[in-house]
């Protein structure tokens, strides 16, 4: 067995394992340990916990020290230096006319790197910038073209259910989101409504997908014919959420009737009519 914990480095970054190496560390402490980028600080997500060694796929890196009260003066230090640089790389984006938008930057806690994030329509040759920037920062520069997910991730903000972004609080990945989703939940196709503020797909249309597709398996689609204890009859309209079904008597001129789904069994099936929609393309360049 070996003592790991999780460490991130962004308040809702990915996880990532590392040994303890026998140093006395808690929740929420800070760390200091090695990464593909360098030295970095970050925080333990993850209380200290023991594991067998045959679950660690990789080689287990394990944290230099917890984070001194230098440390973190450093990691202070270098929020500056961040606030700083993005207000200096904004000036040096007009004068070189690019066309990008900067999003955020981060200074490695060793000061061997700046990473500017920045989002464009199309690619950006920022040869002259990095060299620009190079030069005034005297350490090495790394421009990173991100979608506008990321951006939203990274800046925060509230949605159109007036919480915090999903992204921003508790997603660590972005997981894929399809027209089909907001098709199955009965959501309306318009665009302006099942876009989030990045202006794609909304996050949140996953939530309910695995109820939605649980259901649909034993529920009659509209158009099916189907027998009720009343009479057969055609389903017109079907509720997931409450399991309700409005079937249409087959040969009379009565209204249609609600019935529970338990009551209602499949004759034969029908098939699902999708309605042809006028903001096709829109909606695909949600996804």
């Amino acid at each position: 067995m070996i003592e790991v914990i999780g460490v991130r480095f962004k308040d809702n970054g990915k996880t990532y394992t590392f040994s303890t190496g026998g140093a006395k560390v808690g929740l929420g402490d800070k760390v200091i340990v090695e990464t593909s980028r360098g030295t970095e600080c970050g925080e333990v997500a993850e209380a200290p916990h023991q594991i067998d060694e045959s679950r660690v796929r990789t080689p287990l890196k394990t944290i230099i020290r917890a984070a001194t009260e230098k440390d973190l003066r450093t990691v202070e230090q270098n929020r500056q230096k961040e606030a700083n640089a993005f207000k200096v790389c904004e000036q040096r984006i007009l004068k070189h006319k690019l066309d990008m938008k900067l999003v955020d930057v981060e200074c490695t806690f060793d000061n061997s790197k700046l990473l500017f994030y920045f989002t464009a329509d199309n690619r950006v040759d920022f040869r002259e910038l990095v060299k620009d920037l190079a030069g005034i920062f005297r350490m090495r520069i790394e421009l990173r073209q991100i979608g506008v997910r990321d951006e939203a991730k990274m800046l925060g903000g509230l949605g159109v259910c007036g919480r915090p972004f999903c992204c921003k609080t508790f997603l660590t990945e972005f997981q894929p989101v399809s027209i089909k989703m907001a098709k199955d939940q009965g959501l309306s196709l318009n665009p302006t409504k099942i876009s989030g503020t990045c202006g794609r797909l909304m996050c949140c249309l996953k939530y309910e997908q695995d109820f939605y597709e649980k259901e649909y398996k034993t529920t009659p689609k509209p158009g099916s014919y189907v027998s009720t204890p009343e009479f057969k009859g055609y389903v017109e309209e079907v509720n997931l959420i409450t399991a309700k079904i409005r079937v249409k008597p087959e040969k009379s001129d009565d209204p249609p009737k609600v019935f529970d789904k338990k009551d209602v069994h499949l004759i034969r099936e029908g098939r699902s009519r999708d309605k042809d929609d006028k903001n096709a393309k829109a909606l695909k360049d949600l996804e």
